[in-house]
């Protein structure tokens, strides 16, 4: 479905982004993946070169405009072009996460930081090879906190209402460029960042190999036309 299709993906190391690096490796994508921890990142794309994927790895902090345009430019210098970006990289914040009252200044703008800038910082770079191109496909994963205000949920929350707000600020300004960008809140997921933030889960969650699907299509031919949209992999709901 996505051969040969240049896919970028953030936040790959681990969780919903590793399982969004395997599953577009299968589906025949060429990769670019970047995540700031070196050794899981790596260990990553030897999974995904197993499957027979071309992976390009470079550990890099995209809340950082430096990093931002290093990554882009490897990648399309060993690709030409980018024709799917999945903006996934995203921190937690402390844990457990205290109520705003309380959230310490430096912490909270550091979620925003990693959280929201980046999306941002690698959406501006990206376009820029797209527009060229008159085409291409950008997902945001977003988070049910930044869609219902949820006590206790900080600045993540408070970081996904901004995603959802670049999400459809961006659509708006591309809609008429060949460049479509949705979101997809994945729901809750079984992985490291929600063993942290609901530490004592009583209730079955999805794995994030589970929620994948609805990413393939939206990067995909199959789902041109189809911009501004807010998805729910775990529900009919879009």
């Amino acid at each position: 479905m996505l051969k040969n299709k240049v896919v970028m993906i953030t936040g790959a190391s681990k969780g919903l982004g590793r399982a969004l690096t395997l599953a577009f490796a299968k589906e025949g994508a060429r990769l670019a993946i970047c995540a700031r921890t070196k050794d899981e990142l790596l260990k990553v794309r030897d999974e995904a070169e197993n499957l027979g994927a071309k992976v390009l790895a470079v550990t890099a902090d995209v809340s950082l405009s430096k990093d931002v345009d290093r990554f882009v430019a490897i990648t399309e210098e060993a690709y030409g072009h980018i024709d799917v970006l999945i903006n996934n990289a995203s921190i937690l914040g402390p844990s457990p996460m205290p109520l705003l009252l309380d959230f310490p200044e430096e912490d909270f703008a550091e979620v925003l930081r990693v959280n929201a800038l980046s999306t941002f910082l690698v959406t501006r770079r990206v376009c820029l090879g797209m527009l060229e191109r008159k085409q291409g496909a950008i997902i945001n994963v977003t988070s049910e906190a930044g869609h219902v205000g949820f006590a206790g949920w900080g600045a993540y929350g408070v970081s996904k209402f901004a995603v959802e707000g670049i999400t459809l600020t961006w659509a708006d300004e591309l809609s008429e460029t060949g460049i479509r960008v949705n979101m997809v809140d994945p729901g809750e997921m079984d992985t490291e960042m929600h063993q942290l933030a609901v530490p004592n889960c009583d209730y079955p969650l999805a794995k994030p190999e589970e929620v994948v699907d609805i990413f393939l299509y939206l990067a995909s031919d199959r789902a041109k036309g189809i911009n501004g949209k807010r998805f729910s992999a775990q529900s009919e709901e879009a």
